[in-house]
């Protein structure tokens, strides 16, 4: 135990500390808990500055960040609590299957362009984007580690040779002892980006010394890349920052690569926060893998909004049409998500510890019944919740309409069940694949619209049925009680 913190398994370890995969005792989420090493934390001074770099990093709110959830800077052992992200990092992924091509690579491009917009916007720079530093769900890179940089940057710590980063994807300012910027972050992505189109890191391998070397002349090698982002990323490597462009440049491109490429910066920088919001430009489907970005607009966050309320409709309508049929509808999928969740977990867990293997897929289909088997306390728990949360509702209502209970007890019940199983404790693992579901409908107006007309024709479809053919209790023959 660590705080409130229960260790699970080991995830990585790097220069500023150990992150295990830990599960926090009070609410049952998984996090990534960053151990942080005695020379980082240092005395109480040092406690002092993680206190007040940690209090500016939880501003970080974005789809495509592991955020920073907790954190205790003077505690025993010192730590930083991230969201857990099941995946690999780019580093393994490549290793593991080769470069990213085509239309993959240009969303992988768009993404970690995101990720870092979203520190941006926040007025946290990132100063640590590399290949182990980017994590992988599914063909969505999350970033870690975010502005924890600035919190080793301690001269007590580089005057004895700490060196913080990795050579090859700190910028050639940093190298010469500058103070990073905006710019520096571009000089990042581009590295790690290049690393992901073509499997090498861009100034080459060996000695360190003579890695930073060729990345302060700006010597780097991109075999295969094509055009336009060839071109992009030639800029982005510059040696010199004022000659690369800047993220909301590159942000705009990577949204519509069909304008020209933004090689030369025009000295007019726009907000990160309105630059997102303003975009009309539709953002890849669901399909992509993608989440939503960075900052979600008015429009988008009323889709959301409007989604949810068209599911509990939905809900609404099949509890008085088949009371029994949608209730085991319900409760099939709250035991597919749990279990499914648990096994990802368990799957990214033993990737993450012992390195990707060829039998890995096999594996996760070997061992889901054990997950299955492994949620049903917690799962069976969360439906008695459902279940208690419905008979209260029901109560109520009967207390306050009488005999009219019938035309509203079931509907209501039907939306009660949903918000339950949501937020009781358990939900998060119900959560989690609902909400990709909803931002994934809500990103893209073309398939949310789709998305809306086939919720509002099934809770037609199933109010009519209830109205005219009464309620359905099977496979009971009448209604209960």
């Amino acid at each position: 135990m660590v705080g409130e913190y229960r260790l699970l398994s080991l995830l990585g370890e790097g220069g500023m500390g150990v992150v295990h995969l830990a599960k926090d005792r009070r609410t049952g989420e998984r996090v990534a808990l960053k151990l942080l090493r005695p020379q980082i934390v240092g005395d109480e001074e040092g406690r002092e500055r993680l206190a007040r770099e940690v209090s500016s990093l939880e501003r970080v709110h974005s789809a495509w960040v592991a955020e920073i959830v907790d954190a205790d800077p003077r505690g025993p052992v010192p730590y930083v609590a991230t969201r857990y992200v099941q995946g690999p990092s780019l580093h393994q992924l490549v290793g593991d299957r080769g470069p990213l091509r085509g239309r993959e690579l240009m969303q992988f491009a768009r993404g970690l362009a995101e990720g870092i917009a979203g520190c941006h916007a926040a007025g946290v720079l990132h100063r640590d984007v590399k290949p182990s530093n980017v994590l992988m769900e599914g063909r969505t890179p999350i970033l870690i580690d975010f502005g924890l940089a600035k919190v080793a940057d301690d001269p007590r710590l580089t005057q004895t040779g700490w060196l913080l980063g990795t050579p090859g994807y700190l910028p050639p300012e940093v190298l010469q002892g500058e103070s990073a910027g905006p710019a520096s972050d571009v000089h990042s992505w581009a590295a790690t980006v290049a690393f992901a189109a073509t499997g090498q890191p861009p100034f080459g391998r060996g000695p360190s010394a003579a890695v930073m070397d060729r990345a302060r002349r700006g010597e780097f090698q991109l075999p295969g890349v094509q055009e336009p982002l060839r071109e992009v990323l030639v800029a982005a490597l510059s040696p010199d920052p004022a000659a690369r462009p800047t993220l909301d440049q590159l942000v705009i491109w990577l949204r519509d690569p069909s304008r020209p490429a933004p090689v030369k910066p025009t000295g007019r920088t726009v907000p990160i926060t309105s630059l997102v919001a303003s975009l009309d430009e539709p953002a890849p489907s669901p399909v992509d893998g993608l989440p939503a970005p960075t900052t979600v607009g008015p429009l988008e966050g009323m889709r959301r909004l409007l989604t949810i309320l068209l599911m509990m409709l939905v809900l609404a309508a099949a509890a008085p049409a088949f009371p029994w049929t949608s209730a085991a509808v319900v409760a099939a999928l709250v035991v597919l998500f749990r279990s499914g969740t648990l096994a990802g977990a368990a799957h990214a867990s033993r990737r993450a510890a012992r390195g990707a293997r060829w039998y890995d897929g096999l594996g996760l289909v070997v061992t889901s019944p054990y997950h299955f088997v492994r949620s049903l306390p917690r799962t069976a728990m969360l439906l008695v919740c459902g279940a208690a949360g419905t008979a209260a509702s029901v109560l109520v209502l009967h207390l306050a309409v009488g005999e009219s209970l019938r035309n509203v007890a079931l509907p209501a019940a039907g939306i009660v069940t949903g918000l339950v199983l949501l937020l009781a404790p358990g939900g998060a693992e119900v959560r989690r694949p609902l909400s990709r579901v909803v931002s994934g409908l809500s990103r893209y107006g073309r398939v949310w619209g789709v998305a809306v007309f086939v919720l509002l024709a099934a809770a037609a479809v199933l109010a009519a049925y209830a109205k005219g053919n009464g309620i359905d209790w099977w496979p009971a023959h009448s209604r209960p009680f």
